[in-house]
């Protein structure tokens, strides 16, 4: 079954990871929701994609003082009840994220929430970080990892590297998947949630892939094709498809 995650809520007609976004995906129908979680100045746990609003860094503003659309994880929580979240610990070793977390604090504080929250059994978290994947893994050796992939990793070596390591899933850029890489995958018995997959004809070759996920800004057309009918999972010597 491949799910369909509203990328950072239905954000053509709402704004990106707000309450309204999330409950608008909801009301779509979706599986689920991706949102990004980051730490404020005072320990909050706020929901916001970039690094900064307005340019104010979010590690180093307190989270009173940030705009009223961003909500905590517990209110975009709240708006996501009864579908499965794809919470991203905005964790990243970059010199356009000042607030880099090296000693896992901050991916220890999000799974201590979401297990206090009852959520522990309804998320599957990732990020790009694999160190910060690997502190989850670590605190939680039941709840769902997924080690999102930068696009120009080899995808290859990243599914070894995620099954070594104990993960559930790996997020490859779907540009970079092939029917050959998602066999194997699926021989490792990781999930693959693909990231950020638009046009119908791309949808198409993904669900047709049997991807276990497709994290998409139109989540519309994407329920429409899995919708339509079920995928066949290809075998490692079928025919590639490649963008």
């Amino acid at each position: 079954m491949t799910l369909i995650f509203a990328h950072r809520g239905l954000h053509i007609t709402q704004r990106e990871n707000t309450v309204p976004a999330f409950l608008a995906a909801a009301a779509l129908g979706v599986d689920g929701v991706e949102l990004d979680v980051r730490r404020a100045l005072d320990g909050a746990l706020v929901v916001h994609h970039d690094a900064a609003i307005e340019g104010r860094s979010i590690g180093e503003t307190r989270s009173s003082e940030l705009l009223d659309a961003v909500p905590t994880l517990e209110e975009a929580l709240a708006a996501c009840a009864g579908l499965k979240v794809n919470v991203e610990i905005k964790n990243i070793r970059d010199p356009s994220e000042p607030a880099y977390d090296e000693t896992g604090d901050f991916a220890r504080q999000v799974v201590t929430h979401l297990h206090d929250a009852g959520w522990a059994d309804s998320v599957l978290i990732s990020c790009f970080d694999q160190d910060t994947c690997s502190v989850v893994r670590s605190c939680d050796p039941s709840m769902e990892v997924g080690w999102l992939l930068h696009w120009a990793l080899d995808v290859d070596e990243a599914l070894n590297q995620a099954f070594d390591l104990g993960f559930d899933a790996v997020h490859p850029f779907f540009k970079r998947l092939d029917a050959r890489t998602a066999a194997r995958a699926h021989e490792l018995d990781l999930a693959l949630n693909v990231w950020t997959v638009n046009t119908q004809s791309d949808i198409e070759a993904m669900f047709a892939l049997g991807v276990d996920g497709i994290i998409t800004d139109d989540p519309a057309t994407a329920l429409a094709v899995v919708r339509r009918s079920p995928p066949v999972r290809p075998s490692p010597d079928a025919l590639d498809w490649r963008p």
